[in-house]
């Protein structure tokens, strides 16, 4: 354990000139241009090294408890730091489920001795995530949830939604939804578009997703619930969320990074990488996802991490399992966004930082008096996501053996360790 960590000679993002910062008690002590001279425990020179906010990823499956042969809390939560995130929301989609307080206590006390960075147990809304009882919402928020979410699973029907709408108002809940029509997806696994049809691949029209956002956040205006909608996919869910914000609506919204960053067309090759859910889109729904994260509209990406182990890849591609390794190279995909002139640096930050600590009532910043969660970056260094570089079990990364910017040399959460090279 460290008491005391002091960095020297440290960039923030967008300013010239160096930073000093002392860290006593996982609190910053003192930050500063000056040079702080107090001796710590760990003195890092952070010279040529930006220094930047811990992440925060409103939903990230860490396989615990469940799936060992995907991945635990211990090593998922090692490949978040090393992509400079120091607080993850675990998704309740776990084996068991997170519907009681006995699984919640269980991913705390596992997270307590074994994680890397702060983990937020996020609840079941319905037991079993079959969505149709509700779970014990209160007792799992008291036992530590900070939110609830019915993962990908559609509510049976809307009574059942409009009722775990007003259950959670009355708490003072945050719902975390990911929109979807079941019956319009059925079982589909690609947008309903032309590479679907080419390909013979059963689609998922934009339909699905936008029926649902709109019964969504009609019931959310009418219940007067907080509502946080995930991993949106298409532009018209976009321009729905803003309209809904202008009425008034209590709404948030996020976007997984890799349908910022891909479209229909990864397909193209039966890459079952990319078999995700919601499936990636049209070039048009990409721009407008990036738009709307620029605007505000979007308020978080996320890295909507689901490591696999290799055979539930290795499959046709209608039946392998949806999801990508992704958590390690969230932000290096952003920059790229970035480079490209798609996306500016203070969006991508905000959105990965403030914008998302705010949907759970976190804070997040680099200042004096506040945790000492932040990572250190060399922006123009590059690496590769492969086998031999990755941490986490899940090997199936959606930018493998690219080249990609931006390499985390220190990640320290509340003023510990979390990562360094090596």
């Amino acid at each position: 354990m460290t008491s005391s960590l002091r960095i020297d000679n440290a960039r923030l993002s967008g300013e010239s000139g160096a930073v000093n910062l002392l860290v006593r008690d996982g609190l910053i002590r003192s930050m500063g241009r000056d040079v702080i001279r107090d001796p710590a425990d760990l003195e890092i020179d952070a010279s040529g090294l930006t220094l930047l906010p811990g992440f925060v990823d409103l939903c990230c499956n860490l396989r615990e408890p469940g799936n060992g042969q995907k991945g635990n809390i211990a090593s998922e939560t090692r490949a978040a730091a090393r992509g400079g995130f120091t607080t993850v929301c675990a998704s309740p989609d776990t084996s068991p489920v997170n519907d009681s307080g006995a699984v919640t206590n269980l991913i705390r006390d596992v997270a307590r001795t074994k994680s890397a960075v702060r983990v937020l147990p996020v609840g079941a809304a319905t037991r079993g995530l079959a969505g149709e009882l509700l779970s014990d919402m209160v007792g799992l928020a008291s036992a530590g949830c900070v939110a609830f979410s019915n993962g990908n699973n559609a509510m049976a029907n809307a009574r059942i939604l409009r009722r775990c709408m007003a259950y959670a108002r009355t708490f003072d809940i945050t719902l975390m939804l990911q929109p979807v029509n079941q019956a319009l997806a059925a079982d589909g696994y690609a947008h309903d578009g032309r590479v679907a049809a080419r390909l013979g691949l059963l689609g998922v029209p934009e339909v699905a997703e936008t029926a649902a956002v709109m019964e969504m956040l009609l019931l959310a205006e009418e219940t007067g619930v907080r509502i946080h909608l995930g991993q949106l996919s298409c532009a018209r869910s976009v321009g729905m969320v803003a309209d809904a914000r202008a009425r008034g609506v209590a709404v948030t919204a996020d976007v997984a990074m890799h349908q910022l960053l891909f479209t229909e067309e990864a397909l193209s090759g039966f890459d079952s990488r990319y078999h995700v859910v919601p499936p990636l889109r049209r070039e048009s729904d990409r721009k407008a996802l990036l738009q709307g994260v620029e605007d505000g509209v979007i308020d978080a990406i996320v890295s909507q991490h689901q490591p696999h182990d290799t055979a539930a890849k290795q499959a046709p591609l209608g039946i392998t399992e949806p999801g990508l390794s992704t958590v390690e190279s969230v932000f290096s995909m952003g920059l790229s966004l970035v480079e490209r002139g798609e996306l500016t640096m203070n969006a991508l930050l905000r959105a990965l930082t403030e914008g998302p600590a705010a949907v759970i009532g976190w804070s997040a910043g680099i200042e004096q008096g506040a945790p000492a969660s932040f990572s250190l970056w060399d922006l123009e260094s590059q690496w590769q996501a492969h086998p031999d570089t990755m941490l986490s079990r899940g090997l199936h990364a959606p930018v493998s053996g690219q080249d990609l910017k931006g390499v985390a040399h220190w990640t320290v959460c509340e003023g510990q360790v979390a990562y360094r090279p090596g």
